[in-house]
């Protein structure tokens, strides 16, 4: 079953993204998952600084640019794994490489 793992992080792990011994985190982690060969997409996403979010307001579409302050995390990537069970997804989870800040949500992807 295909579980997304989302990264939510605080504005302090974005700043320190071009830190080489942050990065190198990361890429140990996506290595890992992908000689697992259970990783079967995702992406690291830019600050919050640079999204825009639309609203749909009846017939109407609101447009707002980021900055986005009101979060203490924002969504700063995500993995697409293929595993057995929410618990290997779990296990997996417990190993991102997020600060004492961040956080990530299990989610099982919707079967359409």
């Amino acid at each position: 079953m295909q579980y997304a793992l989302i990264i939510r992080e605080a504005a302090e792990d974005f700043a320190r993204r071009a830190d080489p011994a942050y990065r190198d985190g990361w890429v140990a982690y996506s290595k890992a998952l992908a000689q697992a060969g259970i990783m079967t997409g995702g992406a690291g996403l830019t600050g919050p600084e640079t999204g825009t979010i639309v609203r749909r307001k009846g017939e109407e579409h609101d447009v707002q640019d980021g900055p986005y302050p009101d979060g203490k995390e924002q969504l700063g990537g995500f993995y697409l794994i293929d595993v057995p069970d929410i618990d290997t997804a779990l296990e997996w989870a417990t190993r991102v490489p997020i600060s004492d800040k961040g956080s990530v949500e299990v989610r099982p992807r919707l079967q359409m």
